[in-house]
């Protein structure tokens, strides 16, 4: 039997598993009526324009960060800990990528998410959903690390990303990550910030309004915070208002002549 080693292209992976060890994660969870978003879809699509789901949580959870400054924050260190709390919010989400072949893991950050629109955030992801890993210039500090001995690659990495001066431009002030393309309902992760989001698929599940019995298109909607930024109740209050913004969005109308993107989920 044999027993081979972690492929390269993994390596990033594991480095970042290994720097976020200190977290301590707790776990929350909600279900957010999408009728409005998934309406806002249908409307896009017929106008030419494609928006993915991860692009609506980042433009709502944005925003709720943006009034919540104690859980826009990155912490460092143990028993004397200090936290940096950042004046703007920069999103961190996830891609589903091959480099070499191999199908991993990787991230990028949308700065400023705060204050672009949904046309513009959604661009960005474009950008990184459509791009060639193994080619862009933002991706190069990974396939660097997949080519150095992995004691040397670990170290670059964690003098990288420690400093909480630069916490927010390499792991951003949140994550958003998603399954939501799988019949996958809860997604729990730690995506190295004090608030994640995990997506789920969105299904028509039975619902109660008004006293009756209807359907609708339903999401499960994760949220892992790091205890020793924040508490139960803030998160719970973050969580709370992404919700609230989901599940009531509205934006301007969208143009006729709107250009087509690719879309995300």
């Amino acid at each position: 039997m044999s027993f081979p080693a972690i492929a390269r292209e993994r390596r990033h992976t594991l480095y970042f598993l290994r720097e976020i060890r200190r977290c301590s994660p707790v776990f929350l969870d909600t279900e957010v009526d999408m009728t409005e978003v998934t309406r806002h879809r249908t409307d896009a699509k017929a106008a030419g324009e494609r928006y993915s789901v991860v692009t609506y949580v980042v433009h709502a959870a944005a925003r709720v960060l943006a009034r919540h400054p104690e859980a826009n924050a990155a912490i460092r260190g143990g028993l004397f800990a200090k936290v940096a709390r950042f004046g703007g919010v920069d999103a961190k989400v996830t891609l589903d990528k091959h480099i070499n072949g191999r199908r991993i893991v990787l991230s990028t950050v949308l700065d400023g998410v705060h204050e672009a629109s949904l046309a513009e955030i959604q661009s960005k992801v474009d950008y990184f959903r459509d791009g060639d890993p193994g080619t862009m210039p933002e991706f190069a500090g990974a396939r660097k690390l997949h080519q150095l001995p992995p004691w040397l690659g670990r170290t670059l990495f964690a003098m990288a990303v420690r400093p909480l001066g630069v916490r927010s431009a390499r792991f951003g002030t949140f994550a958003v990550t998603s399954l939501g393309h799988r019949p996958v309902d809860g997604f729990h992760s730690v995506g190295g910030t004090t608030v994640t989001l995990g997506l789920g698929r969105i299904a028509d599940r039975p619902v109660v309004r008004d006293g009756e019995v209807t359907i609708a298109p339903l999401m499960r909607l994760n949220l892992a915070f790091d205890h020793r930024v924040i508490d139960g109740a803030e998160a719970a209050d973050v969580l709370a208002e992404v919700k609230e913004e989901l599940e009531k969005f509205t934006v301007p109308p969208i143009p006729t002549t709107a250009r087509s993107r690719r879309s995300l989920d």
